[in-house]
């Protein structure tokens, strides 16, 4: 039994960017395909797809390279089902000084950093990533 699968997701991503596979494939849910898809939008991933395995589904990512080194260097889980961890807007982490960024779930939806300042919106700090 899984008790977080964000993590597991996360885990999934770091490995495969590490063995140098060109996509990672995981259980698919509503949560992990929006972190796939704030991960395109700042270009730490190639693309992602939700497949049809007969069953329940299947998420797959594809992951970047540049120049044969990975484009995700580091993920962190920060708040996890054993200890939830909540930001202010004001207390949202630059994470290294812009050049990566931190996932938060808030109540306008998942968002990046960048995108819960704008809205001027706080919430649960999920992962860092750069």
């Amino acid at each position: 039994m899984m008790t977080d699968p964000i993590a597991d997701m996360l885990t999934r991503l770091r490995n495969a960017a590490v063995s140098g596979h060109r996509w990672v494939d995981m259980p698919v849910s509503k949560l992990k395909v929006e972190v796939a898809r704030i991960l395109k939008e700042n270009h730490f991933v190639f693309d992602y797809k939700k497949l049809d395995d007969g069953m329940h589904g299947v998420l797959r990512v594809y992951l970047k390279y540049h120049e044969g080194q990975p484009v995700i260097r580091h993920l962190e889980r920060v708040s996890r089902p054993g200890r939830r961890h909540y930001v202010a807007v004001d207390k949202i982490p630059r994470v290294r000084n812009g050049l990566g960024m931190a996932i938060l779930s808030t109540s306008r939806g998942l968002l990046s950093d960048r995108g819960a300042r704008q809205e001027k919106v706080g919430g649960e700090l999920m992962a860092l990533i750069w």
